[in-house]
């Protein structure tokens, strides 16, 4: 089973979901987003997995955020592109494993497509 994480190694969270899914005995494709930024196209298929809505992604208290004026308003599309443009807007971190997603937020909540 592949699994692949959109990874901030600066975020505590992010490291703690690296750990805990390489406590499961799996060692999981990092992918360090901001630097390997996620299309918009990517986002749409990650928040299709995720079963949420773009606006639920983001991370609200960066700057960008405020700047764009980010709202659950938002059109999908705009929210997806601001995401693309500024990839620390992305919730991170973000686990794929067997056509599903989860953020870990907290950690513990990848287990479940583990």
């Amino acid at each position: 089973m592949s699994v692949v994480i959109w990874h901030n190694p600066r975020c505590s969270k992010s490291r703690e979901t690296l750990a805990l899914i390489r406590d499961q005995g799996i060692e999981p494709e990092i992918r360090l987003y901001l630097k390997d930024v996620p299309s918009a196209e990517e986002l749409a298929e990650a928040l299709k997995l995720l079963g949420i809505p773009a606006y639920d992604l983001v991370r609200r208290g960066e700057q960008e955020f405020f700047e764009l004026d980010i709202t659950p308003e938002s059109p999908e599309e705009q929210v997806i592109g601001a995401m693309a443009e500024f990839p620390k807007l992305i919730q991170r971190p973000v686990v794929f494993s067997g056509g599903k997603a989860r953020v870990g937020r907290p950690p513990r909540d990848v287990l479940d497509i583990l």
